[in-house]
């Protein structure tokens, strides 16, 4: 059965009203996505937002009679509240309360399935809770209490701080032997001089649907937000015969919990350590100029706004004629489900890395095999012939800037 939920959100004067809706209808979606059924929402215009019940006391009572009305079992906030805001909004209002921060959470909670993207959420969900914990009125079982309260680790989130500090403490040290396994995995790849292609994007734009289609693997793909979570990395062949290593990474989102993205910031680091990006934007969503913003602010936060990028407009199928001018070049427009457009999408990736790649020519004699693998495998070649007069190959292409071939080919 799942939970009613009313929605609760302040329209501050100084906001953009787009944004505003916006951030209601991902709330919706949020919402939909942990199992929930959003029975009605209510809002408030206000110069600011009110330190002690988020709200105005006449809106208060006013949710108090969609409570009952509606028999929700759930408030769901659309900004960060604070202990206090917690706390009396619960006595007031006799049912769960909980924010958008604990509602993305909890979804990631759902969807971890790695042993770091368990120790990743959980985390997240005790540094949250920790400057929180006065305003939990109501129990705080962590099993079978609804939205908002699942997650690994224990069946009760203590209230006694020391204990959630000596947790946290414990998580991070656990999660920093991950992350220098996962630094080791990464300094192998780059001495390897493995090309990474990293995929980002607003969740639930495609980048999934992508990456199997490449791939030909078959991670999670749904029709909601965040069903990827953990990275997954593959290897693919652009047309050219040029290897690349390909990394499904987790969707981003405005107003992500800080909490989240600290915790995460270790499986972030892909797209920062990434050669190139693959942004997919959901050309058919009417925020999509948003969207946009979001991942290329997030990009930026991330040290990773200088990495070379295409950006994709995927869901092309779903415009019905409608014509969308590109914010972001170079761009791409295709559906992810057309092997025409993915076949098209990886020859524009070459063409990009032909403009930023270094040219150059070579002739290798037969006995140089070892070296005529790694060009074919590790730069892009587009003419390869064998000259019988001269008994040599003779190669044509482009290389990174700083491949340690690139001493080899000039010579």
């Amino acid at each position: 059965m799942s939970e009613k939920i009313l929605i609760i959100a302040v329209n501050k004067k100084q906001q953009n009203e787009a944004k505003f809706q916006s951030s209601l209808d991902e709330l919706i979606s949020l919402s939909e996505t942990a199992g929930g059924n959003v029975e009605s929402i209510m809002t408030q215009n206000r110069d600011r937002i009110d330190p002690a019940h988020y709200i105005g006391t006449g809106k208060v009572q006013e949710i108090k009679e969609a409570i009952t009305e509606f028999g929700i079992d759930l408030v769901i906030s659309n900004d960060e509240l604070s202990a206090g805001q917690l706390r009396n909004l619960g006595a007031e209002f006799g049912v769960r309360i909980i924010d958008r921060s604990q509602l993305i959470l909890d979804i990631f909670a759902q969807r971890a399935r790695t042993k770091e993207g368990k120790l990743q959420v959980e985390l997240a969900q005790y540094e949250y809770t920790l400057p929180r914990l006065r305003g939990q009125g109501i129990e705080m079982s962590r099993l079978g209490a609804g939205i908002g309260t699942r997650g690994p680790g224990e069946t009760k989130l203590e209230s006694d701080q020391r204990h959630i500090r000596r947790r946290i403490y414990d998580i991070k040290r656990r999660l920093e032997t991950i992350v220098r396994q996962r630094e080791q995995y990464r300094k192998r790849r780059k001495s390897n001089e493995a090309f990474q292609i990293a995929i980002v994007g607003y969740t639930n734009a495609g980048k999934s649907t992508l990456f199997n289609r490449l791939t030909n693997s078959s991670s999670l793909e749904e029709n909601q937000l965040f069903a990827t979570l953990d990275p997954l990395t593959r290897q693919i062949q652009l047309p050219s015969g040029f290897q690349a290593l390909i990394t499904d990474t987790v969707g981003f989102m405005q107003d992500l919990p800080t909490a989240l993205i600290a915790a995460f910031r270790s499986t972030l680091e892909e797209v920062k350590e990434a050669d190139f990006l693959l942004h997919v934007v959901d050309v058919s969503h009417p925020d999509q100029e948003q969207q946009q913003d979001t991942v290329i602010k997030l990009l930026d936060e991330l040290d990773a706004g200088s990495i070379p990028m295409l950006t994709i407009y995927n869901k092309e199928d779903r415009l019905n004629g409608e014509e969308v001018i590109p914010m972001q070049h170079p761009y791409f427009f295709m559906s992810a489900y057309q092997q025409k457009d993915i076949d098209n999408m990886l020859s524009k990736v070459e063409t990009i890395l032909q403009e930023i790649w270094k040219p150059y020519n070579v002739q290798l004699g037969p006995e140089e095999g070892k070296q005529l693998n790694r060009l074919e495998q590790e730069t892009l070649i587009i003419r390869k012939e064998f000259e019988e007069t001269t008994n040599r190959y003779v190669l044509q292409g482009y290389i990174k800037q700083d491949h340690p071939l690139r001493g080899f080919l000039e010579e």
